[in-house]
């Protein structure tokens, strides 16, 4: 038998790609998904008008203006759209770094969809209710075995209004001691995740920026040097997105601590600490996670997440109203929290998300989630070596050592020898079916690739993707059109960044596009 000729590497990719309008475009007047039989006269005789029974200011005085489409056009509209997309499920998705894209098992997906949790209501009676109350319950014990600490909430549906829920406690603790307008500082560091500084302005601190030494390490003399009796608290994730770990960070809560400030640990990228390391050890007395990161439940395209807020003690009595309690007979909900800082959302958190973490973390236990994030590190400096290994890569700060769960490198050298840009790679990327992410603005590290493989990732995805990224690096260097005027393989297409800077021409509804294009 001849044999099989092994496939190329990296592999062929050619992405479907439809010029297809938005749905409004595709509406015929007239068209209908589904022709209603009309109402017998004796059941509309019986029933009446339903619209009658709402009140007039509920009525509609003109029915919604919904596209009207066949049931076909409506299936192919959608199928194309799914087409020209990229995702988990489809691409090797090490690229999307700081996210911690992992895989999230089908099965946990079908437990959050069975009918007895989609058909339950948050207003329902507590007593109708039990299950998921109990299973909110169990995942505080979890997350106050995880993180250390003594109180735990899941009413934040994502990581940033977690991490403004914990800052709002901050603040109302310091209000509790009278020490509110005194303490207008927070401090953060360069490579923290945005949302922390974000967080914190919002919540109306001034806030202070620490930048690294040349390890990549923010130096507790940096942080003494501007703590005073104006600080209200330290926020910093730790490792930062760099993937550095700071080994003196206990040293460092401790000097906001003698200030009298509070320390807050941004952990929505946990996942090459669990088991290893905690919040409680550090000193800290709150921290946050993202279920939808470290704890396998989509992102849901920024929505619905799941969040998790710890604190200790001190802020305990600041939590989120309601909290999930337990009698020794049965589960409710405790409103009657007098110092809470209130609802940061409505309801109780996402239900779907708290179950799929839940289900995630208990066919794992301990030793898995340990194991987890052991391989998580090791696959993130696996990929290290072999990405430095590319010509005209680097991984800047901490140079020769090994990192956490992800890198933030550098291509600066080969934008300096090739005029080829990172956010042009990023394009080239899609056309093998893959994608990376850059950095946050702005680019402290100059063209930034980050990358983060989580535990998911098998040797064989590793080198397929570093395969990729050898190849666009080679073409960047012998004929950088081919990058530059990519992608010519996908659906992904260059932003004009010019009308992003003109909010006049922006219309984020189709009814606001008709009012500014004059057709409405």
């Amino acid at each position: 038998m001849k044999p099989i000729a092994p496939k190329p590497s990296p592999r062929r990719f050619h992405q479907a790609r439809w010029d297809e309008p938005i749905i409004f475009e595709l509406s015929q007047p007239g068209q209908r998904g589904v022709l209603l039989p009309p109402v017998e006269a004796g059941i509309r005789q019986q029933v009446g008008n339903p619209a009658q029974a709402l009140p007039e200011a509920l009525r509609r005085v003109v029915p919604p203006a919904l596209p009207e489409m066949s049931q076909i056009h409506v299936l192919r509209h959608y199928a194309r759209l799914s087409q020209e997309n990229l995702g988990v499920d489809l691409n090797i998705d090490i690229g999307q770094g700081t996210c911690t894209m992992k895989y999230s098992p089908k099965v946990n997906d079908q437990l959050a969809r069975t009918p007895k949790l989609t058909e339950l209501h948050p207003l329902q009676d507590e007593a109708t209710v039990q299950g998921i109350l109990e299973i909110m319950y169990r995942m505080e014990q979890i997350f106050r075995e995880i993180s250390g600490l003594e109180r735990v909430t899941f009413q934040p549906s994502a990581g940033s209004a977690a991490i403004f829920a914990n800052i709002c406690m901050l603040r109302a603790y310091h209000e509790s001691r009278g020490q509110g307008r005194q303490r207008d500082q927070v401090v953060t560091t360069i490579f923290s995740h945005p949302s922390n500084a974000a967080a914190a302005k919002v919540a109306g601190y001034e806030v202070i920026t620490l930048y690294p030494d040349e390890d990549g390490y923010v130096q507790p003399e940096a942080l003494q040097a501007v703590v005073s009796e104006r600080t209200a608290g330290l926020i910093i994730t730790n490792p930062e997105d760099t993937g550095i770990f700071n080994p003196r960070i206990a040293e460092m809560v401790e000097i906001v601590h003698r200030a009298g400030g509070l320390c807050i640990y941004d952990q929505a990228n946990a996942n090459g600490l669990l088991g290893i390391t905690r919040a409680r050890e550090a000193g800290f007395d709150a921290c946050q996670f993202n279920l939808h990161k470290t704890f396998s439940t989509p992102h849901g395209c920024g929505g619905p997440g799941g969040a998790a807020c710890c604190v200790n003690e001190k802020l305990a009595p600041f939590l989120p109203v309601p909290t999930v309690e337990f009698d020794g007979q049965k589960y409710f909900l405790d409103f009657n929290r007098p110092q809470s800082i209130g609802k940061v959302r409505p309801f109780y958190g996402v239900a779907q998300s708290i179950l799929r973490a839940y289900a995630w973390i208990m066919s794992l236990g301990a030793d898995g989630l340990r194991e987890a994030s052991e391989v998580a590190v090791l696959n993130n400096n696996y990929l290290l070596k072999k990405v430095l290994e590319i010509r005209g890569v680097s991984a800047p700060y901490a140079r020769g050592k090994r990192r956490i769960e992800q890198v933030r490198y550098s291509w600066e050298q080969l934008t300096r020898e090739t005029g080829v840009t990172s956010e042009e790679i990023e394009i080239r990327v899609t056309d093998f079916g893959m994608h990376y992410w850059t950095s946050h603005h702005p680019f402290v590290v100059p063209e930034p690739m980050t990358l983060e493989p989580t535990e998911s990732y098998s040797k064989a995805d590793m080198d397929e993707y570093v395969a990729v990224l050898r190849q666009i690096a080679e073409e960047a260097y012998t004929n950088p059109q081919i990058v530059k005027t990519a992608p010519h393989n996908s659906t992904i297409h260059r932003i004009q960044h010019e009308p992003l800077d003109r909010p006049d021409e922006w219309a984020v509804t189709w009814r606001a596009y008709l009012r500014k294009t004059g057709r409405a």
